[in-house]
């Protein structure tokens, strides 16, 4: 019989550990090859760069991710189980890390790059400062002259952010694995205690799959469908308040959005849901009719009331196995991957550090 011990969860600025030389370096295992399990493989390669060896394990790889459907903007989802103070700090953490490589020579292989446009509202009751308002650049209500392009909305927000294109995104990420040194390796997993003889440590990652995987039943699917198209004229994003309708501009492609179907598993492509889709951006923005090579994707938000992140230790005939829960980031994974990754990476040292203990123990 498996028992289960859930630890409480802690945010510690932990100094990296540093393995006793009687111990041998922790083997770490990450689960999942979307966008948190790369980001957070990267992290803690980042955090402890010689005290443990990292594995990134999984069944699918970008181009054929969640992650790779979607829109990769940097307007933060709120977590109603989380506090705001929690969320502010993980998007602050992600938009200072993707402007520094806005910034830098990287900036096009990685495919982020900055962006500016309009958050419009029909109703001014609606039109509330968010609590992402002073992270973002440049963040002011819109003009008479520039609410003058959207007659159906009396208010409106202007603001510059942050767009992740993907693959490029993901793939950065990948060549950044392989340059600090983690394995990467094609495996399904289909119970975390497979890998209890292979692993010390493991790292949940797999987004929507963890329902399976952990049996976590408040984590459900959102699915969305979005539509790629060709229509380099388009700059600006336009983003209808409730955030079901957008137009997110990129490098390659413009994302159309979208959907929200809360407990759908289907990634079929609907054939009316991407007229709607097209209409309703059309309505904001004309010049779309002339869009070209509309490509239709289809995705599943992992969602749940608050993300997933903490300890929790597997134990089976006197066996242990360490694992770090992240997962469970629906709409907003983008906005907040590399804060949440920063706090994985600590409660990985954290268990390396129980690991060390351990270790010491035994030899007295």
């Amino acid at each position: 019989m498996r028992s289960y011990e859930v630890l409480p969860v802690r945010t510690l600025c932990l100094s990296p550990p540093v393995p006793t030389p009687q111990m041998a370096a922790p083997r770490v295992a990450v689960v999942g090859a979307g966008l948190i399990g790369l980001s957070t493989a990267l992290r803690i390669a980042e955090v402890n760069p010689s005290c443990c060896s990292i594995t990134l394990l999984s069944e699918q790889f970008s181009p054929n991710t969640t992650s790779d459907v979607a829109a990769g903007m940097l307007i933060p989802h709120t977590y109603p189980g989380t506090p705001i103070h929690v969320q502010k700090q993980w998007f602050k953490e992600t938009f200072t890390y993707l402007f520094a490589i806005s910034n830098s020579d990287e900036a096009s292989e990685a495919g982020i790059h900055l962006v500016s446009g309009w958050q419009i509202f029909k109703n001014p009751s609606e039109a509330e400062v968010p609590f992402w308002s002073d992270i973002v650049l440049g963040f002011r209500p819109m003009s008479a002259a520039e609410l003058q392009k959207f007659p159906q909305h009396s208010h409106g927000q202007a603001f510059t952010t942050l767009k992740c294109d993907c693959p490029p995104y993901l793939l950065w990420l990948e060549k950044r694995l392989k340059a600090n040194g983690v394995q990467i390796h094609t495996r399904k997993v289909t119970d975390l205690w497979e890998l209890h003889r292979e692993y010390d440590i493991v790292v949940n990652c797999v987004g929507i799959g963890a329902r399976q995987l952990v049996g976590d039943q408040q984590l459900f699917p959102i699915r969305g469908q979005v539509l790629k198209v060709h229509a380099p004229w388009v700059k600006n994003f336009i983003r209808d308040g409730d955030g079901l309708t957008y137009i997110y501009p990129g490098i390659d492609s413009v994302t159309l959005g979208g959907t929200r179907e809360k407990e759908s598993w289907c990634l079929s492509p609907d054939p009316g849901t991407t007229k709607d889709i097209f209409d309703r951006c059309c309505s904001l923005e004309p010049s779309l009719q002339r869009a070209q090579d509309i490509r239709v994707k289809v995705g599943l938000r992992p969602s749940r009331s608050c993300v997933r992140l903490q300890r929790e230790v597997l134990s089976q005939g006197g066996a242990k196995l360490l694992v770090v829960h992240n997962y469970g980031h629906g709409s907003g994974g983008f906005s907040v991957h590399r804060g949440t990754a920063e706090e994985a990476a600590h409660l990985v040292g954290e268990c390396i550090a129980v690991l060390q203990g351990s270790s010491s123990k035994a030899k007295l």
